[in-house]
C-alpha cells in the first residue's frame, strides 16, 4: 500500500517562509486542535448555534424564551412596553448555571413591534443593556435611544431566487445603502433595490459589497463601530426589505458578500457590549489589549470560547437568515497585531510570526472561514490587511488562514502617491508594473484604484484629485479645459491598468464608476450635520452633455471586457515598460494591453515583440463614446510581421506596430485566421 502523499505547505512554495516553519506548524496544529474541540460529530457548523440558544425565540408550543449569558450578574429582568418599564419579578430572568440566564414566557405576553430592554444588576451597580444575541434594534428619534423591538412577522419571507455560485474572479460593486440615494438623506434597502441594483447590473459587476449593515449608533462611523452584531441596522429598512433585495440580486446574478466588522466593539455601554454585565472583560481582553488606541473602541479576546461562540455564530446566522454569499472581514490587521499595526512598517516575513503576533486572532480567522466555507462550498471571504501577512489567503490546509482573497491596498494608496506627488510625465512605468503586480503567488487578491476609503472626509476621490474645482465649471461637453482633459483620460486609464493586472479580483465604489465629485463626508457636527456629501448623484451621468456619463460608459465596457475574455484567468506578462516615452505594454489572456501615459507625445508604429498572430482592436479608451478624441478605431485589425522588435521580453521573434495617442489605452484581442 503506497504511503498517502503529504500535502505542500506555504513554506515548500517560499523559501523565505521556511525559517519560520516551526510557527507556522503550530499555528497550523493549534487551528486543528481547536476546530476537533469545538465541532460537533466533525461539524464546525454543528457546533456554532448560539444565535439559536440566546436572545428571543419561540419555543415549540409558541412560548417565548429569552435567554443571556451575563456570569457576572446579580439579577436580570426584561422590561419595555408590556410592563411600563419597570422592573417586576414577573419579567425575572432566572439563572440556569454556567453563567446563563433564562426567563419563558407565554406568547401573548409579547407582541411584534414590542420595544424591551434588560435591567441587568451586578455587585455594586446595574443598568439598562441591550441584548448581546439581539437581531433587532431601533433608535427613538426624539431621545436617539436604541431599544431591542420584538420582530416576529406572521409570515416569514419566502426566497425565489437561488444563489448565484461561486466567484472565482469577483468584480464588485462596493455600496453603502444609506448614501444610495440623492436625496440629502439615509437612503433605503427598497430605493438601492428598486434603483441601484439595475444600474450595478446593467454596469456588469457580479457582486455588490454591502457596508454597514451591522447595527451602529453613531451614523458617521460608516458602519465600522458595531453595537449590535446580529441586528440589521432598522435605519436602513426591515429584515423582509433587505431579504428583498438580497433575493432580487440573485435573481439578477449578483453576489452578495457583507462588510462585517469582527475587529473591535463599539465602547458603548447604554448600546453596546461595553461593562454588559458590569465586567470590562465579558467579550474583551483585559488591560491595554482590550483597547484600540486609535478607535476608541473595544478590542475581542479572540482566546475565550464564549467570545469564539459568539463570533463564529455571528457569521452562521447572516449567512442562514440573510442568504449571504460571502464576507469581508474589516480591520483584519488590527485583528492580528497586538499592537494593531498601527505606524508600524512591515518590510520583513519575521513581522508576521514574531511575538507581536496575536495567536488566538489567527485561529479564530482560521476558524471562521472552516465554518463559512462549511455552510456554503461556493461562498468567499476577503481579508482587509494592509500588513501583506504570509498564508493569509492561503488554505488552512497548507498552512494557511484560509481567506479566499485578500484587498491589494497598496495599489490604491500608491495612485494617491503618484497623482499627489508626482507629475504624471515623470511616473516611472516600471515601478507602475511593480506596484501593481506585486502579489504572492499562492493568495488572491482583489485590486482598486479606489474605495470608500480614499474618498472619506479630508480626502479626494481620483477624479477630484485630477480635476479639483474644474468638476464645478467644466465637465459640460462642450467647455474646454485641459484639466478636464487630462482628468477624464488618466480616470480611464487607472482604472483599466488596475483592473488588467489585478491578482484575480476588482473593486470599485459606487459611483467612482462615473468619476462622482468630491468626498464623502457623514452628517457630524462639524458640518451642521448635513448630507450634502453623504449621498451618491448618479443623475450626474445621466445627459449626454455632461462628461460624467462617458466615463460610466467606459467602466462598462471595461468590465464587459474581464468578463468576455475572461482576463482575469491568468496572470498578466510584460512586454514593454518604456520609461523614456512612457508606454506599458503587457498581455494577459488573450488580450495585450498598450497605455501610453505621455502627455504630449504620441507614436507612430510603436514596434514590440508579440506572438505570431492577428490582433483586433477591442477597446480603447479614446473612442468618443468616452469622451476620447476619436483617434483610434476599434475593430481595427493588425498584424504582426516577422522581425525582431528591441521593445519586448525578449521571447518572441513577430513585432506588432500601433499608433499609440498621447494618454490613450487600447486593448487587442488575438483573433484567428
Amino acid at each position: 500500500m503506497c504511503a498517502k502523499k503529504k500535502k505542500k505547505m506555504i513554506y515548500d512554495h517560499d523559501e523565505w517562509l521556511l525559517p519560520y516553519k516551526d510557527v507556522i506548524d503550530r499555528r497550523h496544529e493549534m487551528i486543528m486542535d481547536l476546530k476537533a474541540r469545538m465541532s460537533v460529530d466533525g461539524s464546525l457548523s454543528k457546533g456554532m448555534n448560539n444565535h439559536i440558544y440566546y436572545g428571543l425565540h419561540r419555543d415549540a408550543q409558541g412560548n417565548w424564551v429569552f435567554r443571556e449569558w451575563a456570569p457576572n450578574a446579580t439579577k436580570i429582568y426584561l422590561i419595555g412596553d408590556f410592563n411600563n418599564w419597570k422592573r417586576s419579578e414577573a419579567y425575572a430572568l432566572k439563572p440556569i448555571g454556567g453563567g446563563n440566564w433564562e426567563i419563558t414566557l407565554p406568547a401573548m405576553f409579547l407582541d411584534h413591534g414590542t420595544l424591551y430592554k434588560l435591567f441587568i444588576e451586578w455587585p455594586g451597580g446595574g443598568a439598562e443593556r441591550l441584548p448581546a444575541y439581539v437581531t433587532r434594534t431601533v433608535q427613538d428619534v426624539q431621545t436617539k435611544q436604541f431599544c431591542a423591538q420584538v420582530w416576529d412577522p406572521i409570515k416569514p419571507y419566502e426566497w425565489r431566487n437561488p444563489k448565484p455560485g461561486k466567484r472565482p474572479h469577483p468584480l464588485i460593486y462596493e455600496c453603502h445603502i444609506g448614501m444610495a440615494t440623492e436625496e440629502e438623506r439615509v437612503g433605503t434597502f427598497e430605493e438601492f433595490r428598486l434603483n441601484v441594483l439595475p444600474k450595478v447590473a446593467d454596469l456588469g459587476y457580479d457582486t455588490i459589497q454591502i457596508m454597514a449593515l451591522q447595527e451602529h449608533p453613531y451614523y458617521g462611523s460608516f458602519g465600522y463601530q458595531v453595537s449590535n452584531f446580529f441586528a440589521l441596522s432598522s435605519r436602513f429598512g426591515t429584515p423582509e426589505e433587505f431579504k428583498a433585495l438580497v433575493d432580487d440580486a440573485h435573481g439578477l446574478g449578483i453576489a452578495v458578500v457583507m462588510d462585517i466588522v469582527h475587529s473591535h466593539s463599539v465602547d458603548n455601554e447604554a448600546e453596546g457590549l461595553g461593562l454588559f454585565d458590569g465586567k470590562e472583560t465579558l467579550y474583551f481582553y483585559d488591560g491595554w489589549q482590550g483597547h484600540h488606541p486609535a478607535w476608541g473602541s473595544r478590542c475581542f479576546d479572540y482566546g475565550k470560547d464564549e467570545t469564539k461562540h459568539f463570533l463564529l455564530s455571528n457569521c452562521k446566522y447572516w449567512m442562514e437568515e440573510y442568504n449571504m454569499d460571502g464576507f469581508r472581514f474589516d480591520g483584519v490587521t488590527s485583528m492580528l497585531y497586538w499592537d494593531h499595526g498601527l505606524e508600524k512598517d512591515f518590510v520583513g516575513y519575521e513581522n508576521y510570526f514574531n511575538q507581536g503576533v496575536d495567536p488566538n486572532a489567527i485561529t479564530y480567522l482560521a476558524l471562521a472561514n472552516i465554518l463559512i466555507h462549511e455552510l456554503d462550498k461556493n461562498a468567499f471571504t476577503i481579508a482587509e490587511d494592509v500588513s501583506g501577512m504570509a498564508g493569509l489567503a492561503a488554505p488552512i490546509e497548507v498552512g494557511g488562514v484560509g481567506f479566499d482573497f485578500r484587498m491589494s491596498m497598496g495599489v490604491a494608496d500608491n495612485w494617491i502617491k503618484w497623482i499627489k506627488e508626482i507629475s504624471d510625465d515623470h511616473w516611472s512605468m516600471g515601478e507602475m508594473w511593480w506596484q501593481l503586480t506585486n502579489k504572492r503567488d499562492d493568495e488572491k487578491t482583489i485590486s482598486y484604484a479606489e474605495c470608500h476609503d480614499q474618498a472619506m472626509v479630508g480626502d479626494k476621490t481620483i477624479a477630484f484629485r485630477l480635476m479639483d474645482k474644474e468638476m464645478y465649471f467644466s465637465m459640460n461637453k462642450e467647455s474646454q479645459s485641459d484639466i478636464v482633459d487630462r482628468g477624464m483620460a488618466l480616470h480611464k486609464m487607472i482604472r483599466l491598468v488596475t483592473m488588467a493586472t489585478c491578482g484575480n479580483g476588482y473593486l470599485t465604489f459606487m459611483g467612482n464608476e462615473f468619476g462622482h465629485p468630491e468626498w464623502i463626508d457623514f452628517p457630524r457636527e462639524g458640518n451642521d450635520w448635513s448630507y450634502k456629501h453623504a449621498r451618491r448623484q448618479w443623475s450626474l451621468a445621466e445627459p449626454d452633455y455632461l462628461r460624467y456619463r462617458y466615463l460610466r460608459n467606459f467602466d462598462k465596457a471595461m468590465v464587459a471586457l474581464a468578463h468576455q475574455e475572461a482576463i482575469l484567468d491568468e496572470r498578466p506578462e510584460l512586454f514593454v515598460q518604456d520609461e523614456e516615452k512612457k508606454i506599458l505594454i503587457f498581455k494577459r489572456k488573450s488580450c495585450i494591453f498598450a497605455l501610453n501615459f505621455n502627455p504630449t507625445s504620441s507614436f507612430t508604429d510603436y514596434g514590440f515583440a508579440v506572438p505570431a498572430g492577428k490582433y483586433e482592436v477591442v477597446l480603447n479608451t479614446d473612442e468618443n463614446e468616452f469622451d476620447g478624441f476619436s483617434r483610434l478605431k476599434t475593430g481595427e485589425v493588425h498584424c504582426s510581421v516577422s522581425s525582431k522588435s528591441e521593445n519586448g521580453n525578449g521571447k518572441y521573434d513577430e513585432t506588432l506596430f500601433l499608433y499609440l495617442p498621447s494618454r490613450c489605452a487600447m486593448v487587442l484581442r488575438e483573433i484567428e485566421d
